[in-house]
């Protein structure tokens, strides 16, 4: 075999199957890389005890309960584990796997840990097997699901009740709301027909305002709570600029040296299923990736946020999506309109429930895709007042607040740009 030959049989493994199967590993590594230079090893263990045995409902940033190098390692390691999983089972890589896993890793700083997701997979893999249905089929939906996983570190480590108690009500909340997911989420994907991304987010928080109504009634929900770290920026910004300008190198040289139909990506309105690696290829893909985590993290750093397990959720989740329906084209209206509240609202962008819904706001790109720059800003707007009320209703114990804020906003909003454009239209 040629040398010539054989780099494009190189080539070719990099932009197919092998190739994206090697960037989420490399992904999941940079991040222990990561973890294992922030501190040391005896740190790492004693914080990642810590992780595992929160309470970890929202906002429980886990560099302030466990440090940065735990916090590291429990998202790389939980990366490499799922994306074993899809290796395991033989599972294309697409888009909708990249948003998977990338939404796992970024969950991984501030409530999913090595302990309490796997109860959620287990209630999704055990609905497919009384279905008789192939687990594969809801895979994504155990994927996203885990959003639910403070369930189960709630019941397990929050209750004052005696030990075996409290670890069997944690299995059965985990694997009961795992179950309960799969045939949930299709039904309400019709709810707000695709415009919030983040639909198993809002199944999910249907799914955690049941639960939590059952535990009031018992009254065991505990208060709300916000733990936020801050001092990370020096080491966090320049770690993001650099993996986020590395895709965009890395999908330039795997694009032909080209930007090639990196344009029509910007031009898809997003909306769900979009998945941009089965539409457009993975390389432009990975441009994309890098061109809106570079945008989500300038964002922050002008209006003065903090870099810490929580934002690190909001720009891993936006990256994710950039491989399934988000663009700047759609993504910057409705950053826009949250902007624009901070203008007529009590409240400052540097909040950090702010700063959070403009990052996790951005599951309402496709509204701002299909409908105009001026119906995203005003779902922007709107959802940034939605998303600060309605987490009351599931207590924190879904993790996609904003997926569950976004879905009320789309049911609203949608139904009603589409009769006032139907009116123009006529």
């Amino acid at each position: 075999m040629t040398e010539q030959s054989g780099k494009l049989g190189f080539d070719r493994y990099l932009v197919g199957e092998g190739g994206k199967r090697l960037f989420l590993f490399l992904f999941g590594g940079l991040l222990c890389a990561v973890g294992l230079y922030s501190s040391p090893i005896s740190e790492i263990l004693t914080g990642l005890k810590l992780i595992l045995f929160e309470p970890d409902y929202l906002i429980s940033d886990y560099f302030h309960v466990g440090g940065r190098g735990a916090s590291f390692i429990n998202s790389g390691l939980l990366t490499l584990l799922f994306t074993a999983i899809l290796v395991y089972y033989k599972i294309h890589i697409r888009g909708i796997s990249i948003a998977a896993v990338f939404t796992v890793a970024g969950f991984a700083f501030f409530g999913k840990n090595l302990l309490n997701v796997w109860f959620i997979l287990g209630g999704v893999w055990l609905y497919a097997w009384h279905q008789k249905e192939s687990f594969l089929k809801f895979i994504y939906i155990a994927f996203f699901g885990t959003s639910l996983a403070p369930l189960v570190s709630q019941l397990m480590f929050g209750l004052h009740l005696p030990v075996p108690f409290r670890l069997a009500a944690g299995v059965v909340a985990g694997i009961s709301a795992g179950f309960l997911l799969p045939s949930l989420a299709a039904s309400f994907l019709s709810v707000h027909k695709g415009y919030n991304l983040y639909n198993v987010g809002f199944t999910a928080g249907m799914v955690g305002t049941l639960y939590v109504s059952l535990f009031r009634s018992h009254g065991f929900v505990p208060e709300a709570r916000v733990l936020w770290s801050t001092g990370n920026n020096g080491l966090l910004l320049p770690l993001l600029l650099g993996m986020f300008l590395t895709m965009i190198l890395a999908g330039f040289l795997l694009n032909g040296r080209s930007f090639k139909g990196l344009a029509s990506i910007w031009a898809h309105p997003g909306r769900l299923l979009a998945d941009f690696v089965d539409i457009f290829d993975f390389p432009p893909t990975l441009i994309n990736m890098g061109v809106n985590g570079l945008l989500a993290t300038s964002y922050l750093l002008i209006v003065g946020g903090d870099f810490n397990g929580p934002t690190i959720g909001g720009i891993f989740t936006v990256v994710g999506f950039s491989a399934m329906g988000k663009t700047p084209r759609n993504i910057t209206p409705i950053i826009a309109g949250v902007v624009l509240g901070s203008l007529t609202k009590h409240w400052n962008l540097a909040d950090p429930a702010i700063q959070l819904a403009a990052l996790f706001g951005t599951t309402l790109a496709p509204i701002a895709g299909e409908f105009g720059w001026k119906a995203g800003i005003l779902a922007g707007y709107v959802h940034s007042s939605v998303v600060l009320y309605v987490g009351v209703l599931h207590a924190g114990f879904n993790l996609y607040n904003n997926g569950f804020a976004g879905g009320l906003v789309a049911a609203m909003i949608v139904p009603l740009i589409e009769a006032f454009r139907g009116r123009e239209t006529e």
